[in-house]
């Protein structure tokens, strides 16, 4: 995975962001492993369901830190890395993405709680220079921490416009009657105290009927708020005044929040030309260019009718030329024949007695009847006429 570009995201209630991207976390305290968004924020790493999350989920104090190490074992993932984060009260098992994740989570880790670039790290020149500067940043930001400023007639200034997502701008009876109608969403909220700088979370659980408990939550001058009970619990904000009791509460109490839900495809509605019934319809989305408008129906015709026509006209051509050459033949036949029957007759004159000859022999007239039969035919097509019959059949074949 390559180094990833923090982008301008609202997270003020966080420290500076150093590094994020997922990692799949599991402890002995859960029960599966969970992929979660996770960003190193100053000397914390906290989780986000997804990246485009601004409200965490949960959170690891890099305080405690002992070591850092690699985990040979392998997962079902071949390209996943393995590490052990060893804390002084637990022990947490990540999975990056790939070896190169891996190194730059224990690089920057590593550099945050040492204040120093580790010497014994498998990463490029630029990365290791991007370390320095993390460990820089990081040495300014513990230098000029200070606390916010409170006053007794307003709450931070700093926390005005960055509550958590379970804050509602709600009375002690409308939180009640909101936790019961939203009983599926989660049981638990922040509203407003009665006092002008305090805050109250408002809670309802179900045993043999609703039980619902309100605590005070009242700001300090010297920084951060207090749960007031018996024995009073400090928080830096008013984000880890909620994750104290959802994590004491072993996840029983959930904050209610109304998550804003986007939609993943466009609708639109459509009336039928038929009927006149409206209906959902939805786009068909596509990456690639869009296309040509569609032509008009006119044109379409026209295009179809000249397409389908061509080979018509093809073929139309090839028979109007044998039916040409047919004609042509029979004409010449006819035309021959016409002028042999139509020829003048000579005038039929009386007979001339002939003068006598030899009679020939029986050989040489049956030639001359053979002959005669074919140079003076009766009826029969001339071997002229046939011979250009054959050629133009043959040209028409050809055709």
């Amino acid at each position: 995975m390559m180094m990833v570009k923090l982008t301008a995201r609202q997270r003020s209630q966080l420290p500076t962001c150093y590094y994020e991207g997922y990692l799949t976390k599991r402890s002995f305290k859960d029960k599966t492993s969970r992929k979660l968004w996770t960003c190193l924020c100053g000397n914390t790493l906290f989780f986000f369901n997804e990246k485009r999350n601004t409200e965490y989920i949960e959170k690891v104090d890099l305080r405690g830190f002992v070591s850092i190490t690699d985990d040979s074992s392998q997962d079902r993932n071949l390209d996943a890395a393995r590490f052990n984060l060893q804390l002084k009260e637990e022990n947490i098992r990540f999975t990056a993405l790939n070896l190169e994740a891996r190194e730059l989570w224990k690089g920057y880790i590593r550099s945050v709680v040492e204040l120093a670039v580790p010497a014994s790290i498998n990463l490029l020149p630029g990365q290791i220079q991007t370390l320095k500067e993390t460990v820089e940043k990081e040495e300014a930001r513990i230098n000029n921490a200070s606390p916010p400023v409170v006053t007794n007639n307003a709450a931070p200034v700093s926390l005005q416009g960055h509550k958590p997502a379970c804050y509602h701008n709600v009375t002690r009876l409308e939180a009640e009657l909101l936790l019961e109608r939203e009983a599926v969403r989660g049981n638990m909220l922040l509203r407003p105290g009665s006092a002008g700088s305090s805050f109250a979370v408002t809670t309802r659980q179900h045993l043999e009927g609703s039980i619902i408990r309100h605590y005070r939550v009242t700001p300090k001058h010297t920084g951060g708020f207090l749960i007031d009970v018996d024995n009073p619990v400090l928080c830096a904000t008013l984000h880890d005044v909620i994750h104290y009791l959802v994590e004491k509460s072993d996840g029983v109490l959930t904050p209610l929040i109304f998550e804003e839900t986007y939609e993943k495809n466009i609708s639109f509605i459509s009336k039928a030309c038929e009927n006149g019934e409206s209906s959902l319809q939805q786009a068909l989305t596509s990456l690639g260019p869009p296309s040509a408008p569609p032509k008009k129906v006119e044109e379409k015709e026209k295009e179809m009718d000249s397409l389908s026509a061509a080979p018509l006209q093809r073929k139309t051509s090839s028979h109007k030329h044998i039916y040409k050459c047919l004609f042509l033949t029979c004409y010449n036949f006819w035309s021959s024949t016409e002028l042999h029957k139509k020829a003048p007759k000579k005038a039929i004159m009386p007979p001339v007695p002939a003068p006598r000859k030899l009679l020939p022999s029986p050989s040489s007239t049956n030639g001359d009847q053979k002959m005669r039969v074919v140079t003076e035919p009766q009826g029969q097509i001339p071997l002229a006429a046939m011979s250009e019959l054959k050629l133009k059949f043959g040209q028409i074949s050809r055709c």
